[in-house]
């Protein structure tokens, strides 16, 4: 008993119920967050749309979210999170009925980036409010859990879309509105401001520049560079959903030994990602990101020899414990970069990484693995490789920026004590 007390203080101890209540927030989202997922499926089996138009749909909604990413973080900084969060939920649930009553494809091209943007708008200030509220030495854990809800929810939302798509697609867009207001209902009642106006002095931005806001981020040479090395930890994840399948369907494999490589990552970070904290706390960041992205290397590099299901298994078990190794580190540096005034914007742009992803893996990746076969698995492994020595090469500085910027902030504090 002693010790399940000890691994649930260092898992999720010491964390403020307002962020509780933000994780419940990001939990149900997600979990009810699934008609998206069946959009292009809806739109050639319910709106006789071709495969090309859908395809442009759900493109639409990929460049809304681009926006509202980009948005969402400048709300968020300048309305506040709590505000930022309600307006994009609750424009959600007007945009997802609107969706479901639609019948004109124009209409449904137009809602879907809509939608795309205030899908995507929250993200920054959820990120941005749970800094502001978790003491620095407690972020990890904090950043942990996210990622765990997150993956948790989707596997729930994946679970409960197939079985309303089968039923209804009225119902999958009407139930997705329904967790999404309650999502905004648990917002409104349990979630306060976190945002702090008014903050003594004038903030030096991490690049020396007096002109706040995206133009900061988008300079900030130490913050781009962590940003390019995630830029390629998102590529090689985005392998997952958009090459893979191809390299198994040329081994002969069907879409349900897809199904079992995909389960069987969902089913490891739901288990496993709980006790990461305890595993990485104690090690350097940029050695856990290298280690983590090494890890990614290695296993979709094995792919380059995979010849049945079993190595499918065996490298998707190698690359998703990277993937649960970077997360908390991940969020973390991103949140210790950003200049409190800053920190939604910062995230914005962090974010954008994830979107921009999900189109290079699959425009580039699928010409490497038409003309170069197996090879193209080399290459990925290979450009892993080079990011895990990235990470260990940009650690230093990146460190270095950080604890000026601690000072900085200790420095206008005590001025705003006097």
């Amino acid at each position: 008993m002693h010790v399940l007390r000890r691994w649930w203080h260092d898992t999720a101890g010491g964390l403020p119920a307002t962020f509780w209540y933000l994780w419940a927030g990001i939990l149900i989202n997600r979990a009810g967050a699934f008609a998206m997922l069946f959009l292009s499926l809806y739109l050639t089996t319910a709106r006789g749309a071709s495969e090309a138009l859908a395809g442009a749909v759900v493109g639409a909604y990929g460049a809304g979210g681009a926006v509202g990413v980009l948005l969402g973080g400048v709300l968020a900084d300048r309305w506040g999170r709590r505000a930022t969060l309600l307006v994009a939920h609750l424009a959600t649930v007007g945009l997802m009925v609107a969706l479901a009553l639609s019948e004109h494809l124009a209409v449904i091209a137009v809602l879907s980036a809509l939608v795309g943007v205030v899908h995507s708008m929250p993200g920054p200030a959820f990120v941005a409010a749970i800094v502001d509220l978790v003491p620095e030495s407690r972020r990890s854990r904090a950043f942990n859990l996210q990622f765990w809800a997150f993956n948790l929810g989707m596997a729930v939302a994946s679970l409960l879309a197939g079985v309303l798509a089968e039923a209804s697609f009225l119902a999958l867009f009407l139930v997705d509105a329904g967790a999404t207001l309650v999502t905004a209902l648990v917002i409104a009642a349990k979630v306060p401001e976190t945002l702090r106006r008014g903050t003594p002095g004038p903030a030096p931005t991490a690049g020396g520049s007096r002109r706040p806001g995206l133009h900061t981020a988008l300079t900030d040479r130490i913050f781009l560079t962590f940003v390019a090395l995630t830029f390629v930890l998102a590529v090689l994840t985005m392998q997952t959903s958009t090459i893979m399948p191809l390299a198994m369907r040329t081994d002969g494999l069907g879409p349900s030994a897809y199904g079992l490589v995909v389960a069987l990552g969902g089913a490891l970070i739901v288990m496993g990602q709980l006790f990461v904290p305890r595993l990485i706390d104690r090690h350097r960041k940029d050695r856990v990101l290298a280690a983590s992205t090494g890890l990614m290397a290695i296993g979709f590099g094995a792919l380059t020899v995979a010849d049945g299901l079993g190595v499918y298994l065996a490298a998707a078990a190698v690359w998703t414990v990277g993937s649960m190794l970077a997360a908390p580190p991940n969020a973390q540096i991103n949140a210790d970069l950003a200049p409190p005034e800053l920190r939604a914007r910062y995230q914005s742009v962090f974010y954008l990484t994830f979107p921009a992803a999900s189109f290079v893996a699959p425009t580039l990746g699928g010409v490497s693995l038409q003309y170069l076969g197996s090879v193209h698995w080399l290459i990925v492994g290979g450009l892993g490789l080079l990011a895990a020595v990235g990470h260990l090469l940009a650690g230093p500085p990146r460190e270095r920026r950080v604890a000026a910027l601690r000072g900085a902030a200790a420095s206008r504090e005590r001025v705003g004590v006097r």
